[in-house]
């Protein structure tokens, strides 16, 4: 059967058929998850961010420091929470839904970017993209970068069915999402005015003008174009310095082609060029340089190389794999899909020795247990005394919003774990100190090769964090508990 024949189930009622199935898959493997408490950036900025829209109907946030996002999300979130009332499983629910709609998105442009290819390729590449082990945890938090997906491979299913109009009116809600969005429409704009059909291109400028609107809404209200100085510095300067950026680069690269198995998957993208020069065709052309733009814009913009950002590029590369495993033999076909679907199974409970942010796996699930272990015994022994300790923990410790404690703690939030910050502490700043490991699963690199450590303090201000026992003596206290997850960790210092 070849992917023509998929087209079938493209009517409204198949695709609905198609869209539950996939949701349920989502829903069904995210099951243990759904009370998990929040983590890291939705704590810090997206979930506070849709409170305020919902509690206050502030479209610029209060509780959170405002920056380019734009509202997109939060306005989800909050509508979400009028009907249901705001938790963290209808949080959870409400972005495992979004997944489910993205694997069919996703489904329905493997239909089209295959279509008379061999076998089945629009299932396993939708297949990829469920058990991906990013694509897994993003679909349990509350962040942009999985809006984002749906909308960049809607936009593209609607662009590639000749439907240039709807394309456009898709990319103005991805913009509406994510700032970065902005290379879509960019991209298919340019795409048809080189192809002489000015009239529909010119479509394309509608999402510019509603981001420029939502940017001049930011500056009116903040004074800034980005939301605040410190983002505009962080996102727009700090990642040009020549060494950050080729790092950066080479990490896009490692993650794309080799990390999570991902290098056996280029192994039929190869041979499928080579062989018969598929991706030669106008849809694969314009779907590479939508992923080529992508990937540019999240290495140049955003001080933080975190791999989520590529996600809408996700869909994309295994459709593109699944293709080029359609000309192997069976039996070389049937082997490397499942060589690669074995990886990523793994590589969702282990985590290379290289450093990676603990949300492209279930490590990220550790992290938030260990500090909700925490947060539930300084909730029955700390009650009433200072707590002093860095972000996250902090702000999960702060309010009852996050899912780690039913009452905020009265909390002393310090910027690091350093020796220099600890000195600076005063015993009247707290009566309790809590002290875990905050870097992104470093695993040995560093202590394989020490230079690496070196050129990370110099072009990352890195520095080292002091161990609870050097905590200890340093601010006369004692341990009173101490959790671990693996290879985290987690101690509790009161005074004596």
């Amino acid at each position: 059967m070849s992917c023509a024949a998929h087209l079938a189930p493209a009517s409204t009622r198949g695709l609905c058929w198609f869209g539950a199935a996939f949701t349920l898959i989502v829903v069904l493997i995210h099951l243990p998850y759904l009370d998990l408490p929040l983590f890291w950036d939705e704590m810090g900025q997206f979930v506070p961010a849709a409170l305020d829209l919902w509690r206050e109907g502030r479209w610029i946030p209060r509780s959170t420091q405002p920056n380019v996002h734009p509202p997109g999300l939060p306005a989800l979130l909050a509508a979400v929470w009028t009907v249901t009332g705001y938790s963290v499983p209808a949080t959870r629910i409400t972005m495992l839904v979004l997944a489910g709609m993205t694997a069919t998105a996703s489904f329905l442009l493997a239909i089209r970017l295959c279509r008379g290819l061999p076998g089945a390729p629009a299932f396993s590449a939708v297949t990829l993209l469920i058990f991906s082990p990013l694509f897994y945890t993003q679909s349990l938090l509350a962040q942009l970068d999985l809006p984002a997906t749906l909308l960049t491979v809607w936009t593209l299913v609607e662009f590639l069915g000749g439907r240039y109009r709807r394309a456009a009116l898709t990319s103005m809600l991805l913009v509406l999402f994510k700032e970065t969005g902005v290379v879509v429409p960019l991209v298919l704009g340019a795409w048809l005015w080189r192809e002489g059909q000015r009239r529909e291109a010119a479509w394309f400028a509608a999402p510019l003008i509603v981001l420029g609107s939502w940017l001049a809404a930011l500056a009116a209200s903040t004074g800034h174009w980005l939301g605040n100085p410190e983002f505009e510095r962080y996102n727009l300067l700090y990642p040009l310095h020549p060494f950050r950026l080729a790092l950066a680069f080479l990490r896009r690269l490692f993650f794309l082609f080799v990390d999570q198995f991902h290098f056996f998957g280029w192994v039929g993208v190869v041979s499928a060029w080579r062989w018969r020069r598929l991706y030669a065709e106008r849809p694969w052309r314009i779907t590479a340089w939508v992923a080529v733009a992508h990937v540019l814009a999240v290495t140049v913009l955003g001080g933080a190389t975190l791999e989520r950002y590529l996600l809408p590029v996700l869909p994309l590369m295994y459709a593109a794999m699944a293709a080029g495993w359609s000309l192997h033999p069976a039996a070389r076909r049937r082997w490397l899909e499942v060589a690669t679907l074995a990886g990523m199974v793994l590589c969702l409970f282990w985590s290379r020795p290289l450093p990676a942010p603990l949300e492209n796996n279930l490590a990220m699930v550790r992290f938030v247990r260990l500090h909700q272990q925490a947060a539930q015994y300084l909730e029955q022994h700390a009650a009433g005394r200072v707590v002093a300790t860095t972000w996250p923990l902090s702000e999960a410790l702060r309010s009852a919003d996050f899912g780690y404690v039913r009452q905020g703690l009265r909390v002393r939030q310090i910027p690091d774990f350093t020796r220099r910050t600890l000195a600076g502490l005063r015993a009247s700043d707290f009566d309790v100190v809590v002290l875990y490991l905050r870097d992104w699963n470093p695993g040995p690199l560093y202590e394989w090769f020490p230079a690496l450590a070196s050129l990370r303090s110099r072009y990352y201000g890195f520095e080292s964090d002091a161990d609870p026992e050097l905590a200890a003596d340093m601010l006369r206290l004692k341990t009173t508990a101490r959790f671990r997850e693996g290879a985290m960790w987690l101690a509790v210092l009161e005074k004596e």
